[in-house]
């Protein structure tokens, strides 16, 4: 079974779970986990770094781990390098993690337009600095990247920002074969993450994008020669995908194809684990409403039995409605395929001029797009 080496950490097989805003909380972590056997490597929510550094209540609570999560690993947002190394130092000081990521591929709205996200490394010398302030307060903490290709065909990023990560110590770089501007419409270019690989030898390279099954994993690799796989929309609704993952790895064939009886056994425990994390049973299952339409795909239950599902607000409830379907289904052949946000090509926001000069050694960004608030 291949592994990929995070600083010290050996991660085996070579596969890290996405940091998903509202979903790679504690409680999905867990499931994933334990379909994996504790291989792999989990990365929980991405964690501004204002809000962390201010010690904000909702941000402190993101970054609690179980005491089964090795490695402990924390994705930070951040766009002011001073706010960065403050935050990063904090981890390290602190013992809050394991290993750091930063995030340099947000796509959406609200994040391009004040200049973060995968917006940022066109400005190369801020990025520059970011992962200089990041790496220098680490300690003996590993440093990694994720990003996208670039803003849009014009104006790709990604071998330049993976030069800039080599010189600036990261230990590894994962890219989303994708510009900004496609947002997650169309196809991955996996030949992107075979050239970023060939640019940036001296460290692991990880290709993230239109991952939905294990053997799409293997796949990635054998035709773009990276270290691993990054997996994110691919697990909505399938936390399973990683045992699966896992036998890949190992050679054997074997991969979970559950009746639908088994998934709502999943689904009950994951609504389950999220009210015990938020210590609200109500809470837990209305937030558990937006997997329902995942672990359900390809199912024959029905719409109006969707939307049944989709509004309940506790454990009985969702016991009593999960009792009423075929259970005996067996699993789909629908069920495959994309799940979660699929939008097509989109114009991206920038701050004003920000395309003038990708080597203005003055760009910055404003206070306002440091956010104070963790997970999206």
């Amino acid at each position: 079974m291949p592994h990929l080496q995070i600083g010290p950490h050996t991660v085996t097989p070579p596969v890290v779970l996405a940091p998903m805003a509202g979903i790679t909380n504690a409680p999905f972590r867990t499931l994933c986990r334990e379909f994996a056997g504790g291989r792999g490597l989990f990365v929980c929510e991405m964690i501004t770094t204002r809000a962390l550094v201010e010690r904000n209540d909702k941000t402190m609570q993101l970054i609690r781990f179980g005491p089964g999560e090795q490695p402990r690993s924390i994705q930070l947002y951040g766009v002011d390098p001073g706010t960065v190394g403050k935050a990063v130092r904090m981890i390290a000081d602190e013992d809050l993690a394991d290993h750091i990521d930063l995030n340099f591929g947000c796509p959406v709205p609200k994040v391009t337009r004040k200049g973060g996200g995968s917006a940022l490394p066109y400005k190369r010398h801020l990025l520059r600095s970011i992962l200089r302030e990041a790496v220098g307060n680490a300690g003996d903490l590993p440093v990694t990247i994720k990003m996208r290709k670039g803003i849009d065909d014009d104006h790709l990023t990604y071998l330049d920002a993976g030069r800039i990560a080599v010189e600036e110590g990261v230990t590894a770089v994962a890219l989303h074969g994708r510009t900004a501007s496609q947002h997650y419409g169309g196809t991955a270019d996996w030949e992107a993450i075979a050239r970023l690989k060939e640019a940036v030898p001296e460290i692991p390279v990880l290709g993230n994008g239109d991952i939905w099954s294990a053997d799409d994993a293997v796949r990635m690799m054998r035709e773009t020669g990276c270290d691993g796989v990054v997996v994110g929309r691919g697990c909505l609704g399938r936390p399973w995908l990683f045992g699966d993952l896992v036998n890949v790895f190992a050679g054997s064939p074997e991969r979970t194809r559950p009746t639908l009886r088994q998934v709502a056994v999943v689904m009950r425990r994951h609504a389950e684990l999220l009210g015990e994390w938020l210590e609200d049973e109500a809470r837990g299952v209305i937030d558990f409403r937006k997997h329902v339409a995942w672990y359900t795909k390809g199912f024959a239950i029905g719409s109006q039995a969707r939307r049944d599902l989709a509004m309940a607000s506790s454990l009985a409830a969702l016991d009593e409605l999960l009792a009423g379907l075929d259970l005996d289904q067996p699993w789909p052949a629908g069920a495959e395929g994309p799940r979660g946000r699929t939008a097509g090509a989109k114009r991206v926001v920038l701050p004003d001029n920000w395309l003038a000069d990708p080597w203005d050694v003055t760009a910055a960004v404003t206070a306002e797009a440091e956010s104070d608030t963790s997970g999206g």
